[in-house]
Parts: structure tokens; sequence; C-alpha cells
């Protein structure tokens, strides 16, 4: 008996179904839109601060990434409340992380209570013997300047190593971790003119230990190690982490026991916020001014010879550029012109937006290409929040 094949008709009368159905399926995919944020992002919203909670969330989720390297911890406030804070493994809010070049806006601090205390001079000479002697030209840097990364002191600060290994000769590289580890302001402070004082921005990890130095030789003036450190650490806690709330932060001491001001405070995410809010309020906590207002806004104003920095602290402005390659430091064109940030190698950021009552604290370990993708998505979040441009 033959086999009976269906009609012609019939079969054609089955592919149009089928394509409608394939297609319905393939539109219905693409008006999904982007995937939901994941459960963890969910979770670390209280508040959305204005922005829309799925976007936010996604955008958490960017920064918690692997193409990051290693996010440790996010923290956003908005009116002085955390709305938004997330940690990565093995990471707990108590946790003191590392801020690297963060530690510059800490010493800035610390010698601003010293200038109001009376102990040092804004304007005068920076009080270092070796450069007071007759006929040195290294007795014209100011404090300043110092402040204003534009001593003119030779300075190399690329060559960088995560690890700490000696990945390349820089200035900053010795300092930290060759040559002048043991005395690292001994070290800072040989390094000859390179430009006339105050002429030119140089981006500058020795300055910062220069700074520290000079905040050490007023507080403990026999230059015994032990003595210096003890010095320095109860002012630094009575008088800038204690006044700002920021109970967990530390501070890291060479052997002649000077505070590595450009690298070594370590404190909780939630107290590197408590900086950011402390740097946006203007130095008061509260309604009490712990800071004279006028020192902050020093912090806070461009310095003559790099708009993108004032004193210790990243100012969201055009054409401020990084030593390193040139990149924009901050995120003009995407935040509002008064953003603000202290900024620490492989990735740190506390960054303060007035504007949007906005303080946004990203710690983690990053290399840096991975660092701009950072940069990047952080210049999103913020555009996310009301107030932005």
């Amino acid at each position: 008996m033959p086999v009976r094949r269906p009609p012609l008709i019939l079969a054609l009368s089955v592919l149009p179904a089928l394509a409608l159905t394939a297609l319905a399926g393939c539109g219905q995919d693409a008006q999904q839109g982007p995937p939901p944020p994941s459960a963890e992002s969910q979770a670390a919203i209280k508040d959305d601060g204005g922005a829309s909670r799925a976007a936010l969330g996604r955008a958490i989720d960017g920064l918690f990434a692997e193409d990051l390297g290693r996010t440790q911890a996010l923290v956003i406030m908005k009116r002085g409340s955390v709305i938004a804070e997330r940690y990565g493994a093995g990471i707990k809010p108590e946790t003191r992380l590392e801020g690297w070049g963060m530690g510059e806006c800490v010493t800035a601090l610390m010698v601003g209570q010293l200038i109001s205390d009376g102990r040092l001079r804004l304007n005068e000479s920076a009080p270092i013997p070796d450069w007071q002697r007759p006929g040195d030209p290294r007795g014209e840097i100011t404090l300043k300047q110092l402040l204003q990364m534009r001593s003119g002191l030779r300075h190399s600060e690329s060559g960088a190593s995560a690890t700490g290994g000696p990945a390349g000769q820089s200035d900053r590289m010795r300092m930290l971790y060759l040559d002048g580890r043991d005395d690292m302001a001994a070290y800072a402070e040989a390094q000859p003119l390179e430009a006339p004082a105050g002429a030119r921005f140089v981006e500058s990890a020795a300055t910062s230990v220069i700074l520290s130095d000079l905040a050490a030789r007023v507080l403990s003036p026999d230059r015994n190690p032990d003595r210096r450190r003890k010095a320095v650490g109860d002012y630094l806690r009575t008088r800038v982490f204690a006044p700002i709330g920021m109970d967990s932060a530390t501070a890291g001491y060479d052997r002649a026991g000077t505070m590595i001001g450009s690298a070594a405070v370590h404190a909780s995410a939630r107290d590197w916020a408590k900086l950011g809010e402390f740097l946006r309020h203007t130095g008061s906590i509260q309604g009490a001014q712990i800071l004279p207002r006028r020192w902050v806004q020093f912090m806070l104003e461009s310095s003559p010879r790099n708009p993108g920095y004032g004193a210790g602290v990243w100012l969201n402005r055009s054409k401020a550029k990084s030593g390193a390659g040139g990149e924009d430091v901050l995120f003009p064109g995407m935040a509002p012109a008064n953003v603000f940030a202290c900024v620490g190698e492989y990735g740190q950021y506390v960054i303060g937006s007035p504007d949007q009552l906005l303080t946004v604290v990203r710690l983690g370990e990053s290399d840096p290409q991975q660092e701009r993708l950072v940069h990047d998505r952080l210049g999103k979040l913020l555009a996310m929040f009301p107030g932005g441009i």
C-alpha cells in the first residue's frame, strides 16, 4: 500500500504559523530590555535617593563586575544617610581598607588643624632645616606650594606596583619600597629642585610625606621615632579622626616615625564616607565647625597650576589631567562642577557632590586599565541622581 502524505496545502499552511511563533518569541526577547539587578544589589539599596531603583541596582552590579578587578566596598550616602551599601567577599562593614593616595586628604586636614593652632604657617617657607641653608633655592618653597603639589622638587610618580614589588625605579617606588623606605621624609626632602618653586604641578606621593614630617617636627621636636609616632597618632586621633567620627581609622609610619601621609591610612568604608561628608559640609559636623571653614574651602579651590587639584583633593574641572596618562581624574561633563574627590591608586574614591547631596565611596583592587572602567562607571552612577547635569 502506498504511504499517505498530508495534502500539500496543509503542509504549507503550517509554515506561516511556525514563522509567526518564532518572530513573536524574538520580539519578546528584544523588548525585555536589560536584565534585572542581582539579588545582592537589590538588597544593598535601602533608598534609591531619587534615582531609578533598577538602574541603580544594575550600576552597583557593574561596580562589582569581574572586569573591574575586585571591588571590596561601595557606600552611597544621600543627605547624610547611607542609601546603598555592598561589600565584596570576605569584607565586612567594619573592615579597615587601604585608602592609598586618599591619605593625601587626611594629611591636608591634619596640616590645616596645625595651621589653625598657629603651629605652622601657610605662606611661609617650609621649616625644613636643610632647605634653610644660605643659597639653597628650596628655601623658597612654601607650605601652600607643597599642599598644592607645586613645590618644584624632582619627583617621578609612575612605576608603582600594587604588590609592593619594584615595578620601576620611580621616586615613588624608591621612597616607599627601596632606599628611602626607612626614612621617607629624608629621601623626599633631599631631592633637588627641577623647576622654580610654585611654577608647575607635579603629582607627588613624596610631598605628603614631607607634610607629615613637618607635622611631626612641631608635635615632637626631638626626632625620636617612637615619640614622633605617638605624637602624630594622638593628634590625628583627637583632632581629625575622632571629630569626624572615623573611629576605625589608623595611619602607618616608617622606621623614622614619620606618617606615610600619601599611602598608609586605613579605615572602614563607612568611615571613609564620613570623610566625604565632612568635606561636603566644609568642615562641620551636625552644625559644629570642627575645622575652620576657610581651610576646607582652600582645599576645594583650584590650585594655580592645575584647575583640577585643590589641596589634597581632586576637583571636577575640564582639562584637569592626572600626571599619568593625561586623562580626566573626575567627571567633567558627567557630574556637577563642584564635585570633588579624594582619589587613591588602584581605584579608591571618596566622592562628594554638594549639589546632589551625595557622597560615594568605592574601595578595591584594580589595575590601570580596570581603574578607567571604575572611573567611567562611577561617573555614570553619579549622573543617575537628581541635581546632575
